[in-house]
Formats: C-alpha cells, structure tokens, sequence
C-alpha cells in the first residue's frame, strides 16, 4: 500500500472526526463482499407469493415486481433532477436514462402479453381483486416530480375545480380518481380507497415539496436547447401515450380477446381509463404545439 493512499485514508476519517486505525483494523475482520450477499439474491427470489397454484401467477407476481424497479430507477433520475440545481448537461444524460428505462416497461409487456397461459391468467386473476397496478405508489410520485398538479386534470376535472384550487383540490379531481370514483353518488371502489388510506398523506406531502420545482417548471423557469426539448417531449411521449396503449392492448389481449369485455380486477372502466386520449396527462404541455395537444394519444 503506498503512503499516498494510507495518507487519504487517514485524512478521509480524520476529517469527519473518526480515528483511521480504528477503521483499518476493521478491515482485517471484515468479510469479503460476495455478488449474492450484495444483491440480496436470495431475498429477491423468495418475494414471490402465489395465491393459487398456476404457475404463471409466479411470472406474473416478477413481471410487476420487475416493472416496480424499474420505477424506481425512474424516480431516482427524477428526484436528483428536481432537488438539484438546473444543469442541462446532466438533465440531457438523466433524460437519456430515464427514457431507456421507460422503454424497458414498454417492451416488456411482451411478458404480460406472450408470456402467460390465457385460460390460466383470466382465472388466477380473480383472486387477485380488489388489487390493481393501479395502486402502483411510485408511478403517482413520477407524476408529481414531473410536472404541475393542474396537468395531472383531464378536460372534466378542468371544468369542475374551483379557480384558487389547493392542492387538496387537485387530488380531489385528480385524472386518475376517475377510475375508482363514481362522481355523481360519491362512491369509491375498495381500490381507491385502500390506495388513498395507504397512500394519500404522502401524496399531499410530496406535492407540497415539490410545488414550483417540478421538472415542467424548472424548464419554464430556465433557458434550454432544442436537444433538451427533444428529450423531454420523447420521455412525456413515451410514458405518457406509448406505454399506456402497450398496458391498453395487453388488457384487450386477455379481458376481450374474445368479445367478453371482461371487468379489471380494480372494477375501473379499463377500456376507457387507460386510453391516453381520456387521460390526458402531460408533462410538459408548453414544449407541445396546439394541434399536438389536440390529437394527444388519437394516433393510437
């Protein structure tokens, strides 16, 4: 060991007020690292918890759990962007990875679409309500990192806010409350209001966070290329049309293959709920022209 890197060492534990022999006569007790211990491997692989003995239940249990990671990988990109100052240069190489990963979501609905037994899913699957990947947490925090809680309102939404609204307001016509509220008796489905007890505080806590710092109007509020443009408006694309019509065409592949018009486990009108031109979310509605906006998801 060369003095240079015994001389960074003590001056790394010095500095942070620790003794360095302390720590390097750790080191000669300390176990090697192995590639299972540090990726939990084991853990990982005893998460999966059928509640039927079909065995596509497992792959469909890791499908989720896969696409759940992935958000996660989504939301630490996006929250180092939104808690960090502006800097195009890392907001171009964080884009670039953010729209990589959405695209590995897109592209693995192939796992949903060709990888499950059709008679198998469409019975195992009754088991699974009143659950719904509806409920998926980290891709609302997605939407409140990303963007201002107006833009989170479908055309019905905009018309029934009030003109001051607080951010209680927004959550109470949120887009995708349409899915689990019938708005003229006020009935919640048993999905809705078990994602809201579970999820909803923390919801409110984080817009508030997030309020005037959201990647839309950080953009808004900073000078940015035409490069920068292109990989926002791809990335909002990408999350915002493409994987929810890849989601759509899954859900018509096994709930009305065959004309059935079977119900979504959450109980939402599926058909309509998921199709980007009902929902329409946008993150970044000022990069889009009128016209784009006007046609937002009909292409599909």
């Amino acid at each position: 060991m060369s003095n240079q890197l015994i001389d960074q060492i003590h001056q790394k534990y010095s500095s942070e007020g620790e003794n360095p022999e302390t720590y390097l006569k750790g080191l000669l007790h300390a176990k090697p690292i192995n590639y299972w211990d540090y990726v939990e491997v084991e853990t990982l692989l005893s998460l999966q918890k059928p509640r039927t003995n079909f065995k596509d239940e497992e792959i469909f249990i890791m499908y989720h759990q896969v696409t759940e990671l992935v958000l996660k990988m989504i939301v630490h990109e996006i929250k180092q962007m939104s808690e960090e100052e502006f800097n195009e240069t890392i907001w171009l190489d964080k884009l670039n990875r953010i729209i990589r990963y959405t695209d590995m979501l897109i592209t693995s609905f192939d796992v949903m679409k060709s990888g499950m037994n059709y008679d198998d899913y469409n019975t195992f699957r009754n088991t699974l309500a009143p659950a719904s990947g509806f409920q998926s947490a980290q891709f609302r925090e997605i939407e409140i990192y990303c963007t201002r809680l107006e833009n989170l309102l479908n055309i019905q939404g905009k018309e029934r806010i009030s003109k001051n609204p607080s951010i209680g307001d927004y959550f109470e016509h949120i887009y995708w409350k349409d899915a689990g509220l019938d708005r003229k008796s006020g009935k919640k489905s048993l999905t809705l209001r078990q994602f809201e007890e579970k999820y909803l505080d923390r919801f409110l806590r984080l817009a508030e966070k997030c309020e005037g710092r959201t990647l839309e109007e950080t953009i808004l509020q900073n000078e940015h290329s035409e490069a920068l443009k292109e990989r926002l408006k791809a990335f909002d694309y990408f999350y915002n049309v493409k994987w929810p019509m890849v989601h759509l065409e899954t859900a018509q592949h096994y709930l009305d293959k065959k004309g059935e018009n079977k119900a979504a486990t959450g109980g939402s009108e599926w058909k309509k709920y998921l199709h980007p031109k009902f929902q329409q979310r946008k993150f970044f509605p000022s990069l889009w022209s009128a016209e784009e906006i006007e046609d937002w998801g009909k292409d599909k």
